[in-house]
């Protein structure tokens, strides 16, 4: 599994002129994709990692802060094009992104086990042409992999 994660002031994701999720930071902004060989443990390891990272503002004692800390939300949004292969020639490949039949139930196994964890958690619309809106807080952004 493959996510970006951006430390956020605010995100909204947006389908049909409708918002389906949104956040007020300081939080967590989440691009998920999903490859081939991915299982429910590797969803549940990113989950983890997303909750303790420690990428939010530090507090008065000068330490960084993780969603765990300080009860921080997420917007967790699929995005089969991180893996997206534009290696060769002009168009990318898509071949190592996971079907949906497959990359939709480990995206909601992710959010899953973050609420399981404490975590307030808001989504996008899995396959929805979705306009995602976020003020990025930094600006900060990490690439994660498990």
């Amino acid at each position: 599994m493959r996510a970006v994660v951006q430390r956020v002031a605010e995100a909204r994701v947006t389908v049909a002129g409708e918002s389906v999720g949104a956040i007020e930071g300081p939080g967590l902004c989440v691009l998920v994709g999903v490859t081939h060989d991915d299982t429910p443990a590797k969803a549940a390891q990113l989950a983890r990692k997303l909750w303790t990272l420690r990428l939010l503002p530090p507090g008065e004692d000068g330490v960084e802060r993780s969603c765990s800390d300080i009860g921080a939300p997420l917007l967790v949004i699929s995005q089969f094009t991180l893996y997206g292969d534009a290696r060769k020639g002009r168009r990318p490949t898509w071949n190592a992104a996971a079907p949906g039949p497959v990359a939709e139930p480990l995206v909601d196994e992710v959010v899953a086990q973050l609420r399981a964890l404490g975590a307030k958690v808001e989504t996008g619309r899995f396959g929805a042409d979705m306009q995602v809106a976020l003020v990025n807080d930094g600006p900060f952004t990490v690439l994660v992999e498990v």
